[in-house]
């Protein structure tokens, strides 16, 4: 399968490394390069990319608007922010945007970024972008890695655990460390997720049972997760009535 993808970037030097990148990625067709976000969004809406590699500092329209106006596209294309920032990953994953690479881009890391977002249909990223809309609630998780930010959607988590100065994201793919507090996490997230002890928030669709051990303690049993989690006996009550487990 061939992706189409657009570049914009203010930055001539940018836009060339991008290219030549691109050239070694056989699944891809480039076709154009913008340099402003204006003209970013003339030419997403005049050539229908499959994908738009989006700066964030650019001048006039910056790309996070960009991304923003991108998705209100009736079809809008998946959209890979390539920056030399990372104080924007946050802000990034509100517009919808599939990836977040970090300069220098490597090779592997914009190709596998590529494949990820062409797994989703266009008809998929307008559906996801409606229901964001719609539901007004976070929507993706920001991994920082050393050359890069992963973007996790929140339905994919199992659950959110709390150690010290770090957090683990265990999700359908693994689990990785994040550094937001479970308290800002539970502001952010609503009724999607649930806390059943002082150190862990988990997936209300995923709650399956309540079991108590010969000690009294509680643990909970989730889908798709083997490992069985610590519940307080303060929550266990309001959970077995509020969710009937």
């Amino acid at each position: 399968m061939s992706y189409r993808v657009l570049i914009a970037d203010d930055e001539v030097l940018a836009r060339d490394r991008l290219r030549s990148l691109l050239a070694e990625i056989p699944e891809v067709q480039l076709i154009g390069e913008a340099e402003h976000g204006e003209q970013a969004l003339e030419m997403a809406d005049e050539l229908a990319p499959d994908i738009v590699l989006l700066d964030i500092r650019m001048p006039g329209i910056n790309g996070l608007e960009a991304a923003r106006r991108i998705q209100q596209f009736s079809e809008p294309p998946s959209v890979i922010f390539t920056t030399a920032f990372d104080e924007y990953a946050i802000n990034a994953f509100e517009t919808q945007a599939t990836g977040y690479l970090l300069k220098p881009i490597r090779a592997e890391k914009l190709r596998a970024a590529i494949m990820q977002a062409g797994r989703l249909t266009r008809p998929q990223m307008a559906h996801a972008a409606n229901a964001a809309r719609l539901a007004e609630r976070r929507t993706h998780i920001a991994v920082k890695t050393r050359d890069s930010t992963r973007l996790v959607l929140v339905e994919d988590v199992i659950y959110f655990q709390a150690d010290q100065k770090y957090t683990t994201v265990r999700h359908r793919a693994g689990e990785d460390l994040i550094e937001e507090s479970l308290r800002s996490l539970e502001d952010d997230l609503g009724s999607l997720f649930v806390r059943i002890h002082r150190n862990a928030l988990v997936n209300t669709r995923l709650l399956m049972a309540i079991e108590r051990d010969p000690s009294g303690q509680h643990f909970v049993t989730l889908r798709d997760c083997p490992q069985k989690l610590a519940v307080s006996r303060r929550m266990a009550g309001d959970l077995r009535e509020r969710f009937r487990i």
